[in-house]
């Protein structure tokens, strides 16, 4: 049946419409039959899923596209003897509509045209056809019998439905567009010129407080001409007492003019305040979107990631209606699944393992979104295995990532941390699943990129948890500014522990530091003058203004003169013209227009790390200094601090003189000011590779005699052949090294620690 589509709408609208009818109908089936799997059908599921069987139905008709009514149609035919009690839906019949409503996206998409793809479609038909009950099938079931031949009651499935879809989307509608669209780009500059105009707005207030100022002074003016004019009244001076008078009635009105002007300024500093902000609310709003519509595809996930692990496992997800940035929503969307395919691989046991350790066959998993001081929240959860401790410390040792006396060391959240490095997997063998340990070096690189942060919370036998802290947008920060050698900086809130005044008599001084103890653990304290190398750093008075950076393994403290209290700053990039600026991310404006740097947390801890870390052999220290016994330096170039760390711990036990740098750019510095004997360096880091390091460094007529030793997670001999074509002298990877053999490849390319 051809139906003929409204002038008004258009042939290319109507496919649109019912690809947005057909993905919210599909949300609501997955979840319904996944729920219709837990249990018992109620018949308020049952019932709604038939009316979105039904919808769906009418909405294919509409456009024509015949494999997607049929389709519809005996999903449709599936609920009503559920319905009737003929039908009983379990994971065999579940399988079977779910795939079917595979099926149906793939046609509202546009993507499932094709003879192979129309075989598909009579296989799920047929599939359904032969579950139903006798006298409970309405549809015409398409036929297996070869071409040319016909049973009664069976149809051939049409092949023009599929076929009008490819023309529906490639034909322009006759009549003017009745919807708007907006790119993202446009969106984006929309909401940036509305936080544009929000910051603007406040500028209205310091200026209004300064005529107040200016009405102060003339009040005091006043009193002065009063006095003034007392006098000459008294001494019966005439005429000039009489312009005295005419000049004191001036500055009356003019002070009744100012202060009816200045209500009429903070008038409209108050409506232009408020209109500002519903106008950027309004603008934020347009970006935003629930949490849901960026989960929808997780409940699926997990169902069949369980059945082909033979586990079970129910996702409950929390805070759907949450709004959230639409960029960061599918920033996150990679990563979540991540999160979530790891919790049902490594985290949750089998259903015997679950009653043996006293707990439900059916593992709980959770993911929740929500909003708290200003940040969003979104935490993945489960009540599974959680992380063996032991299993990870000896991971660590057997991937030579640390010996294993230091691992012995290790705190447990030390040992969480490891669970970022790229490589770094629990699983004893990879799968199609997990075991190449990228999920939650995935996660760690998404978080880097929207300034957030990660907590983890370990509990062995009962589960994990890890939260993700991120922003609630991408184009407004809310930031605490701090003072520091007189200029104003920002810190974005998320990548911040804590902001504190620490009385004097808390500070202890260690080894030549400042010091004082929080949760029970001593943080160092490092002037912010001197990390950013903005001159000579204050004395410390009765108390100082502290800013707490880090993770729970590794915290220090910033001293800034003074807070200046929290911000929204629309953010601006920095001018590519002006190159990496240390510690420093971006830039944005104060309410009175002055420009203020934001901070990079990530690089600033790393700034911190390298002026407080100490050698990590004393007396080879000591030997350095004297002329007669200089030590070699190599320089390390990784983005990981711990992967920085354990070289640095490695090489300078042995004697090396080790400095590093947080990226190919910074590294490409380091280079060019300094002498080095050795680059040892990684490959997938930010702002520039490592192969574009080692290029440089070889193409640079006084560089390229200093060797470079890559050291990487990529084990495949394209990309050793990758690192040699480069200009690498040497290519290790770092699944493969240990001390010992780092030390040997080091040796082997500049020999012993003294030079």
């Amino acid at each position: 049946m051809t139906r003929t589509v409204p002038e008004e709408l258009g042939p290319l609208s109507m496919i649109e419409l019912f690809r947005l009818e057909a993905e919210n109908q599909s949300a609501g089936l997955t979840a319904g039959l996944l729920e219709l799997e837990r249990g018992d059908p109620t018949p308020e599921i049952l019932e709604n899923l038939m009316r979105a069987a039904h919808s769906l139905k009418g909405a294919a008709r509409m456009v024509s596209l015949e494999p997607a009514v049929l389709l519809a149609h005996a999903m449709e035919d599936c609920f009503v003897a559920a319905q009737q009690h003929k039908l009983a839906l379990r994971q065999p019949e579940v399988d079977a509509l779910l795939r079917a409503l595979d099926l149906l996206g793939r046609l509202a998409r546009g993507d499932a045209g094709g003879r192979s793809a129309s075989a598909e479609i009579s296989k799920a038909l047929s599939g359904i056809a032969a579950m139903l009950p006798p006298g409970c099938q309405t549809f015409a079931a398409p036929h297996d019998a070869a071409p040319g031949t016909a049973r009664a009651g069976a149809v051939p499935l049409p092949m023009d439905g599929m076929e009008a879809v490819n023309s529906l989307t490639i034909r322009k509608p006759e009549s003017s567009e009745r919807v708007l669209r907006l790119t993202a780009e446009n969106l984006n500059r929309l909401l940036g010129l509305a936080g544009e105009s929000l910051v603007e707005s406040r500028w209205l207030r310091p200026y209004a407080d300064s005529l107040q100022e200016l009405g102060r002074k003339h009040t005091a003016l006043r009193r002065k001409l009063e006095a003034i004019r007392q006098e000459l009244s008294a001494s019966d001076a005439g005429s000039v007492g009489e312009r005295m008078n005419e000049l004191y009635q001036q500055l009356i009105e003019a002070q009744h003019f100012l202060g009816e002007r200045l209500q009429d300024l903070d008038l409209f500093d108050r409506r232009f305040t408020q209109l500002s902000q519903r106008l950027y609310l309004e603008a934020l709003r347009t970006r935003m979107r629930p949490f849901s519509e960026g989960v929808r595809r997780f409940p699926r996930m997990v169902r069949d990631l369980s059945l082909s692990l033979e586990k079970q496992v129910r996702l409950e997800i929390l805070g759907e209606n949450t709004q959230v940035d639409r960029d960061i929503l599918e920033r996150i969307e990679t990563p979540l699944a991540h999160l979530l395919r790891n919790a049902v691989d490594h985290g949750c046991e089998s259903p015997a393992e679950r009653l043996a350790a006293g707990k439900p066959a059916e593992a709980s998993l959770r993911l929740e979104a929500r909003h708290s001081a200003g940040v969003l929240l979104v935490t993945v959860s489960d009540d599974g295995r959680g992380v063996d401790l032991e299993v990870l410390r000896a991971t660590i040792v057997r991937k030579g990532l640390a010996a294993e006396s230091a691992a012995a060391r290790f705190s447990e959240s030390e040992l969480l941390n490891f669970l970022f490095l790229p490589g770094l997997t629990l699983r004893e063998t990879v799968t199609d699943i997990s075991g190449r340990g990228v999920g939650l070096d995935v996660v760690q690189t998404m978080l880097k990129s929207v300034r957030g942060a990660v907590r983890l919370g370990n509990q062995p036998g009962r589960g994990l948890r890890v939260q993700l802290q991120l922003p609630l947008t991408l184009s407004v920060l809310r930031a605490l500014l701090v003072e520091i050698a007189g200029e104003p900086y920002a810190i974005p809130l998320t990548q911040l522990v804590r902001a504190m005044t620490v009385p004097r008599d808390r500070l202890d001084r260690v080894a030549g530091r400042w010091c004082f103890y929080h949760g029970g653990q001593p943080v160092a304290l490092l002037s912010a003058h001197q990390v950013l190398e903005c001159g000579e750093a204050p004395a410390i008075g009765e108390e100082a203004a502290v800013v707490l950076i880090g993770d729970r393994s590794t915290r220090h403290g910033l001293v800034v003169d003074r807070f200046l209290g929290e911000r929204e700053l629309v953010v601006q990039p920095l001018d590519p013209r002006l190159g990496r600026v240390k510690d420093i991310s971006a830039a944005a404006l104060t309410e009175d227009g002055s420009p203020v740097l934001i901070m990079d947390v990530d690089e600033v801890a790393d700034s911190i790390e390298r002026l407080i870390a100490p050698s990590p052999d004393e007396p080879a220290q000591r030997a350095a200094r004297a002329p007669a016994r200089p030590r070699k330096r190599i320089l390390t170039v990784d983005d990981s601090g711990t992967v920085r760390e354990l070289q640095r711990k490695i090489l300078g036990a042995r004697g090396y003189l080790v400095e590093a740098a947080v990226d190919g750019v910074e590294g490409w510095q380091a280079v060019q000011a300094s002498r080095y004997d050795l680059v040892i360096t990684d490959i997938d880091m930010p702002k520039m590779d490592g192969l574009e390091l080692v290029s440089m460094i070889k193409q640079d007529p006084a560089l390229r005699a200093i060797p470079v030793l890559v050291l990487s997670y990529k084990e495949g001999d394209s990309d050793r052949l990758r690192g040699l074509d480069a200009g690498a002298d040497l290519y290790l990877a770092k699944g493969a090294f240990d001390d010992a053999s780092l030390l040997r490849a080091v040796a082997g390319l500049i020999g012993g620690p003294e030079a």
